[in-house]
């Protein structure tokens, strides 16, 4: 049986557990709204309309912070149409998902909502259609005292300030699908004008600037750069959007996914360096991978049904997610807290159908994908300091990315608690891992869960919502300051490890 060794030493830590890496993603887009997280009416809503099934789900996910409303929808978005009586709401076209908008959930229903999960709101700004004045008017809608036009219009509704600190300064203008799209200097110049006057309300807002939407864009890299010449001051973070899929039947490369966001990552932090080194700047620019998940199908930006059908909440991309998607999501997590040193918020797209961990049917039943499960294990487990593992793995064979490790992991170190994540991304078969954890003094295992089945497309539905779930992995011992585990082919893995 080929092998693999990894050493982990509490000495080489990158950086202390972020709980922001475990954020997602609210977009009015399908039904992740309106059914998803929202349903009036649903034997489990709550007073406001809120799915208490859901809410329970996000809970047990281990969401730290939530981005809203887009996404592509933003860009055409009017906030105020979100506010107020819902009987005097506006219903709008989306352009962005070919849709109707009823606006029945908004700005007020998101901050209730947030507060009922648990979850810190991210809130972004339409930079398409719209700018520096309605970013303005936002900020003081949400965030202000009281005393104002806006603020006291607020509190008219019911609601105290909202007090969100971390902005998106627009959404993927630069793909030609975005309502309002850019080029760099048009988008950084808007990016820098808006966030420049944002700070003189609240000089301590913490704002994303917009990155490419996909590192596979024309103008990858020259984007950032030039973005980033203009707000770089003025910003904590560029974003990074990625989004992996099967279509091709390529599995190979398909679970070595997390080589292109390492790759990614790298890519976008060198460039933000490079300015930095330019503008002769100590300030480091944080990513906010604020969009990343494994995505199937038509990748259409507009709409799944004929061009003059407007429907309100139609489905869309609702994908149904097996057991090698939840490997590759275990491992995407892998590589953000790897890169916990410069990645400080992450975001799942999307919370509820679409494209998402969790799914309803309307009027009936929430469940778990099996996505859902290794996003809520790591979120419980990873605690402390992120540490760099030393591996010696097996290869394995891609086609998009040449050999790469067969093993991948990350651990976590916090204060005699180890919690080791690795997966197994060879289609090949079983490889024995050993791993040294002699230097953490831990002694015992604490938990060991397992994401495998011997049919790695299995699936989980409204009728059988734990067909797939994590199993009990017995197999990982411990002894003499070396874990030993066999890690079965297409897995992923999850050891806490304790002195007690």
């Amino acid at each position: 049986m080929p092998a693999a060794t990894l050493i982990i030493d509490p000495a080489f830590t990158i950086a202390p557990v972020n709980r922001r890496t475990f954020g997602t993603f609210v977009e009015h887009m399908g039904r992740c709204v309106y059914t998803g997280i929202y349903e009036p009416g649903h034997a489990t809503a709550d007073e406001d309309g809120f799915r208490k099934d859901v809410l329970e789900l996000t809970r047990e996910l281990g969401v730290s912070v939530v981005r809203y409303p887009g996404g592509n929808f933003v860009s055409g978005y009017r906030w105020e149409d979100g506010v107020g009586p819902r009987d005097e709401r506006p219903r709008r076209l989306d352009l962005a998902w070919h849709s109707i908008e009823t606006n029945e959930f908004g700005l007020d229903e998101f901050s209730r909502w947030c507060a009922k999960a648990g979850v810190e709101p991210m809130m972004a700004l339409n930079l398409g259609t719209r700018g520096v004045q309605e970013a303005l008017d936002l900020l003081e809608y949400s965030n202000h005292p009281g005393g104002t036009a806006l603020s006291d219009l607020r509190e008219q509704h019911g609601g105290a300030p909202y007090g969100i600190k971390l902005w998106c300064l627009g959404n993927e203008l630069d793909g030609p699908w975005q309502v309002g799209h850019k080029t760099p200097t048009e988008y950084g110049r808007l990016a820098a004008e808006t966030a420049r006057v944002m700070r003189m309300v609240e000089p301590d807002l913490e704002l994303v600037a917009c990155g490419s939407s996909s590192s596979r864009m024309p103008l990858f890299g020259t984007w950032e750069r030039d973005v980033l010449r203009e707000t770089y001051e003025f910003v904590e973070y560029i974003s990074c959007h990625a989004y992996y899929g099967n279509d091709d039947g390529d599995t190979d490369s398909f679970l070595a996914s997390a080589v292109n966001m390492d790759r990614f990552i790298e890519s976008v932090v060198a460039t933000a360096d490079h300015v930095g080194a330019e503008l002769k700047s100590s300030k480091k620019i944080g990513i906010s991978f604020d969009e990343w998940n494994v995505w199937y199908g038509d990748r259409s930006r507009r709409t799944d049904g004929p061009h003059d059908q407007w429907e309100v909440a139609p489905r869309r991309i609702e994908d149904e997610y097996n057991v090698t998607d939840a490997v590759v999501v275990g491992n995407l997590l892998i590589s953000l807290l790897r890169h916990s040193d410069r990645v400080g918020v992450a975001c799942l797209a999307q919370l509820a159908n679409v494209i998402a961990p969790i799914m309803t049917e309307p009027g009936g039943p929430a469940w778990r994908q099996p996505t859902f499960h290794p996003f809520a294990i790591t979120s419980r487990l990873a605690a402390g300091q992120v540490l760099r593992v030393e591996t010696d793995s097996p290869l394995t064979t891609t086609d998009k990315y040449g050999d790469v490790a067969a093993i991948d992991a990350v651990a976590t170190y916090d204060d005699g608690k180890v919690a080791i994540f690795a997966v197994n991304r060879s289609t090949d078969g079983p490889i024995e891992v050993t791993i040294d954890v002699s230097r953490t003094g831990v002694t015992t295992v604490a938990e060991a869960l397992i994401m495998h089945n011997e049919d790695p497309l299995a699936t989980n539905s409204a009728t059988d919502p734990d067909h797939v779930v994590p199993q009990q992995f017995d197999a990982a011992k411990l002894a003499d300051g070396k874990l030993t585990v066999t890690l079965p082919a297409i897995s992923w893995t999850a050891v806490s490890l304790s002195t007690d």
